[in-house]
């Protein structure tokens, strides 16, 4: 690896949409540093991708955190920038989903989506902050949802997170605009990932089954092509999806009717 190759992080690569990063990033000669909880099964995606890609090992470094101990995170980054120097682009693709009824949701489970979803992403940013804004340069990527731009039922919590990071997010753009900063905002709508799979339900459990419009949706490798093809553009933000990215345009002009089509929905 040298000191001039591309660096990207990517958080939750060891499943869904971050792991098709990670295989799009590495093939177009980007050094990757995986990240998830689980250090094994990072292992096994950068041996994968090796053989896919025919690459060598050092394309790949493995870091493994848990967002949901945003307390660590600051540690982590210094310890990332003090071992590749510096790193070209963070994306965010890791956190939780959630399905069930607001009035059946603890608030318990509010909280763990939102310390995952939320404050592990904001922890994470505002670590290598300081780092991007020195060296004057930097892209912050950040996997939300098209539920950080309307919501939808048995999604409440998670609606709220995703919100919340378009909040921060736009905010933390207009203050590093002058510092060579960018952000790209990326919305899916249904990826063939095992996001519902891995939902939590109201009383913490995961849910363990497939929403069908999500096991019907795009491969999280053409989500990720796209994805590559924004954060190149330096795209404030970008819509991944089918049919169901019409809902962002339904809300913007029609906002009434969307809330129509929102309870008549049949959501799972």
């Amino acid at each position: 690896m040298t000191a001039s190759k591309h660096k990207i992080w990517i958080t939750g690569a060891s499943s869904g949409i971050g792991r098709a990063c990670a295989q799009v990033y590495a093939s177009k000669g980007y050094h990757v540093i995986l990240s998830s909880r689980r250090e094994s099964a990072l292992e096994e995606v950068a041996e994968e991708l090796c053989k896919e890609l025919s690459l060598s090992s050092d394309s790949f470094s493995i870091i493994p955190l848990d967002l949901a101990n945003s307390g660590t995170l600051a540690e982590i980054a210094e310890n990332v920038i003090s071992k590749h120097g510096h790193i070209d682009i963070m994306l965010h693709a890791g956190g939780i989903s959630q399905r069930s009824l607001a009035i059946e949701t603890s608030i318990e489970v509010d909280r763990r989506v939102m310390e995952i979803d939320y404050f592990g992403t904001v922890a994470l940013t505002k670590a290598l902050l300081p780092y991007f804004v020195k060296r004057k340069a930097g892209q912050f990527v950040v996997i939300t949802s098209l539920m950080g731009v309307f919501s939808s039922p048995l999604r409440s919590g998670y609606c709220g997170a995703k919100h919340a990071l378009h909040g921060f997010f736009e905010a933390l753009r207009a203050e590093h605009y002058d510092d060579g900063i960018s952000i790209t905002m990326v919305c899916p709508g249904f990826i063939a990932t095992d996001i519902s799979l891995n939902a939590v339900v109201g009383d913490g459990s995961k849910q363990g089954t497939m929403d069908e419009k999500t096991g019907a949706g795009m491969s999280p490798l053409e989500c990720a092509k796209r994805i590559f093809k924004a954060v190149s553009k330096k795209k404030p933000l970008t819509l991944v999806g089918r049919s169901e990215i019409l809902a962002v345009y339904i809300q913007r002009f029609f906002p009434s009717l969307l809330r129509i089509i929102m309870r008549k929905a049949a959501v799972t």
